[in-house]
């Protein structure tokens, strides 16, 4: 981890699970960002109590509110970055926001598919239309060629769920929606590498793996993998990409997930 280092990065979905185990592992390290902005739907609220907790003691910590599947709350978290930022550019955006409800194939509905993708597939793609300018700065600002996440960085929160090839823990669920929309959001990961290539924004998905969260957990299964080794496991990954990583589909190891 000790080769990333970055002044600034925005979570969204920071509130619980494996958002909030990204800002405290930021918050924890030995040059913490400058600037680590936790976004959530209600940061005043209950389900926020920890990351407000957080902010009370660390000052570089800023709690924002994001609905991701709402194009008015994406652009004023926007300004709201920008402003804060002061004329520096944003180093790192995770998209790690996403909803997944298990239901399955002949029960799905174009309401729940619909709801699943706005928030899992269309919020990334807008979000990193909204911070293309801030990613931009920020890469223009940092020394040096090559792609980096201590450059600039947009990391999509994706899951081997969504991989055409293994169909991860299908016999656990099959969680229709929630794989499409994971298999769309690589192929949004692939497009944003090519796009932003050129403004030096490195563009990465990762699976976390299973993970012990609200999320992971259900139907009685216990996840293998707890948070704390997810966070640290993907913060190696993104300290150790380079410009041939642009684009790919790694998981908390650093090892390819199959499309």
């Amino acid at each position: 981890m000790a080769g990333l280092r970055v002044c600034s990065v925005l979570v969204t979905g920071a509130n619980r699970g494996i958002g909030l185990g990204l800002v405290q592992h930021f918050l924890k390290m030995p040059n913490p960002p400058q600037w680590v902005f936790a976004t959530c739907r209600d940061p005043k609220g209950q389900r926020a109590q920890e990351l407000q907790n957080l902010a009370s003691k660390h000052p570089n910590l800023v709690i924002i509110p994001l609905e991701v599947s709402d194009p008015a709350s994406i652009k004023a978290a926007a300004a709201r970055v920008e402003e804060l930022l002061g004329g520096s550019g944003l180093n790192i955006l995770i998209n790690n926001a996403g909803i997944a409800k298990p239901i399955s194939l002949d029960k799905e509905t174009l309401e729940t598919m619909t709801q699943i993708y706005t928030t899992n597939t269309a919020g990334p793609l807008l979000l990193g239309q909204a911070f293309l300018p801030l990613l931009k700065k920020a890469a223009q600002g940092s020394p040096g060629s090559g792609l980096s996440c201590s450059k600039a960085a947009i990391v999509n929160m994706s899951s081997s769920a969504g991989s055409i090839e293994d169909v991860f823990i299908w016999e656990f669920g099959q969680l229709v929606s929630y794989r499409c929309s994971k298999a769309a959001l690589n192929m949004l990961n692939k497009c944003q590498s090519l796009a932003y290539k050129d403004h030096g924004i490195l563009c990465v998905a990762l699976h976390p793996g299973w993970v012990q969260t609200d999320m992971g957990s259900f139907d009685g299964h216990t996840p293998p993998l707890t948070v704390d080794a997810s966070v640290t496991g993907m913060l190696k990954v993104l300290s150790s990409l380079s410009e041939k990583d642009t684009g790919t589909h790694l998981d908390w190891e650093g090892k390819v997930v199959p499309w």
